[in-house]
């Protein structure tokens, strides 16, 4: 059996191949454009096991590999803090102790989604880029019309746009304005194919899915955005082994130390994707406000903790539950 160290780039890979003894018989450097060669190097390797870490653009490689390697792993860079923390770092030596880990069976490994799972993932990503932009024009034009003392409140309504249309402001300025409308027109545009496009895919799901939707849906004020968002950025949820990994992955979970006694609460971890905690606090903030069962959580907690505590505790509690729905296929019930 050989283990390689794969160290991906962007544009060319380094290899380096160890037997059981953990003893180099081979490096490589290849192109990523060469998968010919690269196809045809591992084709002569006999039985190996290969590791690549879980980079942007390491799909490709895997696809390669997966029909010619004995075990593929997904190595999750940031518990690989040998190599970050390495003072002697370099590709060479990053491939090597990526092919001895291997060897060792140490590598910690990442979540790879699936197929649906990405295209789901990109689908969704996409919509949120939008909708960024959307947000950054329309801040744009009410910076620039606050220049004026002109800004008003339903500006983005049909009475505002005319007025936008007809407010008195400078060449350049109108220049500007017209350009930012257009902008932003557009952009409400591609958010809307984007809407159709996920309502497309989600008609398509497998009957697996298509119950998670079920049961995200039943909850009070969660719509079809964060049941998009959760579903693709969770995947499947029986691979976490209790809560606390949901929340820790969701970079929810408090950090703690302790020494001598003394414990110190942290923030917590912000670690994970950025949109399902957006997705998450934004949820909270909506049950909170139309419901008096989380009304009431976030009241009691409120009182200890503060508003920014309170509501991203109650974000933590509404993920638990539905984790815990999803993994009983339950829908949501309303406490009596």
């Amino acid at each position: 059996m050989r283990f390689v160290g794969i160290d991906l780039h962007k544009k060319f890979i380094i290899l380096c191949v160890v037997n059981q003894g953990r003893v180099v018989v081979a490096r490589k450097k290849f192109y990523c454009s060469e998968t010919a060669k690269i196809r045809d190097f591992f084709g002569q390797l006999g039985a190996f096991q290969a590791v690549v870490e879980a980079t942007a653009s390491y799909e490709w490689l895997w696809l390669l590999l997966e029909p010619l390697a004995y075990r593929l792993v997904l190595a999750h860079p940031k518990k690989l803090r040998v190599i970050a923390e390495s003072t002697r770092k370099s590709d060479k030596v990053d491939a090597r102790v990526l092919a001895e880990f291997l060897a060792l069976d140490m590598i910690p490994e990442a979540y790879r989604p699936t197929p649906r799972q990405r295209q789901h993932r990109a689908l969704v990503r996409q919509r949120c880029y939008i909708r960024k932009g959307i947000t950054a024009v329309k801040n744009k034009i009410r910076r620039l019309l606050s220049d004026y003392n002109a800004d008003r409140k339903d500006l983005f309504s049909t009475e505002g746009l005319q007025y936008l249309g007809q407010v008195p402001v400078s060449s350049p300025d109108r220049f500007v304005l017209d350009q930012l409308r257009q902008h932003w027109e557009h952009l409400e545009r591609q958010l809307q194919d984007a809407d159709q496009a996920l309502r497309t895919f989600g008609q398509r799901a497998p009957a697996a899915e298509a119950e998670a939707r079920a049961v995200l849906e039943s909850i009070p004020e969660v719509g079809p955005v964060t049941v998009d968002i959760v579903i693709s950025e969770l995947g499947e949820v029986r691979r976490f082994r209790s809560l606390k990994k949901v929340a820790a992955y969701a970079g929810l979970a408090p950090g703690q130390r302790e020494s001598a006694g003394r414990k110190k609460e942290l923030g917590i971890s912000k670690e994970g994707s950025r949109r399902l905690r957006w997705a998450l606090v934004e949820a909270a903030w909506r049950v909170v406000r139309k419901t008096r069962r989380w009304a009431a959580v976030f009241e009691g907690i409120c009182k200890r903790r503060g508003k920014k505590k309170a509501i991203v505790a109650v974000a933590r509690r509404l993920l638990g539950v539905m984790v815990a729905l999803l993994r009983s296929g339950q829908r949501y019930r309303l406490a009596a």
